[in-house]
C-alpha cells in the first residue's frame, strides 16, 4: 500500500545506514554562513544517501516509508529548493523517483541571487548522483520519451534522455517582504525576469495572517509585480492568505495575466475557490491535501476542472502524510499526487496514470515554456546583473582591499542592482527580519 510504514525496525541516529552515495565529487556544499547554518539545522533531512523515504521518529530515529509507485512523471510546481541542506542531492532524488519538473521559488529580497548562481551546479551534481541512488522509482520509458522534450533551457548541456529533470525558477518578492519593495528592487526583479531559467513571476500576493508588511504596502507591491508579469508575458504564482477578497479584486483591476495565474498552496473550500476557477486560474495542491482535517480542501480538489489542477510541495515546509513533521523535499510530491488521484476517483492504475500524466504536462506547459519575446529582448539586463553579482561575490571572498570597508549587507548581491540604473541600494537587513515561515 503506497505510503505504508515498512515493517522494519526504526533506524537510530547512531546506526550505520545502508549503502548509498555520499556527496558527489564536485558537489556544491550547503551554505556556510550563519544564516545557512541555521537553515541546515532547522531543515534536517534523513542522513541516508538513497532515493527512499523516511518518517521522522523520536530520539533521532527514522523509519522507512513505502513510496507510491505512480509510473508517470510528476511535477512539483512550488519548492524552495535552495533552503534545503543539499539542493543538488534533493534534485537527484527527484530524478530518481520520477519527479521530472521542479519550479524553484526565489525571493531576491530574502534569498539574494545565490539560487540563480548555484542552480546549474546543483543540476550538474544531480545528473551525476541520480544514477547511483538505490531505491529509485523511475516512470515508464514511454511516458519519459513523451514528456521530456526540453522546452526549457538545458542544464549544463545534459540531455533530457540522460537526466530527465527540468528545473525552472519563479522569482518575485513575497508579501512578507513587501516593505523592501522599492524602485531599486523592482529594477533587479525586472532584470531577473529575463534570466533563461525564469518561467514565472512569484510568489507574490497578500498575507493578512502574519502582516509582516503593512497591508497597503503589500497591495502596492502586488500591483507593481502584476504589471511586470503582464509586461514580460509570464504567468504569476500567487501567495494569498486570509486576503482572498482583496487579492481577487486587485487581479480583476489589474487583469489576470494572459500567460496564467497559479493559486499556490490552495486549501480553500469550493465556495471560495469557485470564482478563481471561473477566471481560469490554476490551483496547486501540496501536502495539506493529505492532512486528516483537510476535508474541505479535498472536496474542492474533487470539483476543480481537471485541466486546472497542479501538484506542489512548498518544500521545505508542509511535508505530506505519512512524512508530516519532518522536512519536506520536492520528491515527496509523489505522496500528494497519489492522494490527489484518490480524491479525483482515479483508482485504477490506468486512470491514475492518465490523470497524473496530464497534470504533469499541464505544469510543464505553464511553467517550463520557451522564453518569451520580452525575455529575449531583455536578456542583456539579466547578464549584467548576474555578472555584477559574481564580481561582488569574488571581491567579498577575497576580502576588502587595503583601506576599503567590508560590505555591511547580508547578501553579497543586495547592492548589484545599481548596475541597472543609478539608484541607491536597499538598506541592509538583519536575518531576524526575514522569517521563512510561509
Amino acid at each position: 500500500m503506497p505510503g505504508a510504514i515498512a515493517e522494519t525496525a526504526p533506524i537510530g541516529k547512531d546506526a550505520v545506514p545502508g549503502r548509498g552515495v555520499g556527496l558527489a565529487e564536485g558537489a556544491v556544499a550547503p551554505a556556510e554562513d550563519a544564516a545557512g547554518d541555521r537553515l541546515v539545522e532547522r531543515f534536517a533531512v534523513p542522513p541516508y544517501r538513497d532515493a527512499r523515504f523516511y518518517q521522522k521518529r523520536k530520539k533521532g530515529a527514522w523509519r522507512m516509508v513505502e513510496a507510491p509507485r505512480l509510473g508517470v512523471p510528476v511535477a512539483d510546481t512550488h519548492a524552495h529548493v535552495h533552503l534545503l541542506p543539499d539542493p543538488g542531492f534533493e534534485l537527484a532524488r527527484c530524478a530518481a523517483v520520477g519527479v521530472s519538473f521542479v519550479c524553484m521559488i526565489v525571493d531576491p529580497s530574502e534569498d539574494g541571487l545565490r539560487p540563480f548562481r548555484c542552480l546549474d551546479d546543483w543540476c550538474a551534481q544531480a545528473a551525476r548522483t541520480a544514477p547511483q541512488l538505490e531505491g529509485a522509482l523511475p516512470p515508464d520509458a514511454r511516458f519519459v520519451a513523451e514528456c521530456h522534450r526540453g522546452t526549457g533551457p538545458d542544464s549544463q548541456g545534459v540531455s533530457a534522455e540522460a537526466f530527465p529533470l527540468s528545473v525552472r525558477i519563479a522569482v518575485g518578492v513575497h508579501p512578507h517582504n513587501a516593505r523592501w519593495y522599492d524602485d531599486a528592487r523592482e529594477r533587479q526583479l525586472r532584470a531577473l525576469l529575463a534570466h533563461p531559467r525564469v518561467g514565472a513571476l512569484g510568489e507574490v500576493g497578500l498575507d493578512y495572517h502574519y502582516d509582516l508588511s503593512p497591508r497597503d504596502v503589500q497591495r502596492e507591491a502586488f500591483r507593481r509585480q502584476l504589471r511586470l508579469a503582464h509586461e514580460a508575458c509570464l504567468p504569476v504564482v500567487l501567495h494569498v492568505r486570509d486576503a482572498h477578497d482583496d487579492a481577487f479584486r486587485i487581479l480583476c483591476e489589474e487583469g489576470f495575466p494572459l500567460a496564467g495565474t497559479l493559486l499556490h498552496c490552495c486549501s480553500l473550500p469550493w465556495g471560495q475557490l469557485e470564482r478563481w476557477v471561473q477566471r481560469d486560474c490554476f490551483v496547486a495542491y501540496g501536502g495539506a491535501l493529505t492532512f486528516r482535517k483537510s476535508d474541505e480542501a479535498r472536496d474542492a480538489a474533487a470539483r476543480v476542472p481537471e485541466g486546472r489542477l497542479l501538484t506542489e510541495t512548498d518544500a521545505p515546509y508542509m511535508a505530506p502524510e505519512p512524512l508530516r513533521g519532518g522536512t519536506c523535499t520536492p520528491s515527496q510530491v509523489l505522496f500528494t499526487a497519489a492522494r490527489l488521484a484518490e480524491v479525483r476517483g482515479a483508482l485504477s492504475d490506468i486512470d491514475r496514470r492518465r490523470l497524473l500524466h496530464d497534470r504533469y504536462l499541464g505544469a510543464v506547459r505553464l511553467l517550463d515554456r520557451p522564453l518569451t519575446p520580452w525575455q529575449c529582448d531583455h536578456a542583456a539586463e539579466a547578464v549584467a546583473l548576474m555578472a555584477a553579482s559574481e564580481e561582488r561575490c569574488a571581491r567579498i571572498e577575497s576580502g576588502p582591499a587595503s583601506g576599503e570597508a567590508a560590505p555591511e549587507t547580508r547578501f553579497a548581491d543586495d547592492c548589484v542592482c545599481d548596475v541597472l540604473a543609478p539608484a541607491p541600494a536597499p538598506a541592509p537587513r538583519a536575518v531576524a527580519d526575514h522569517p521563512n515561515e510561509r
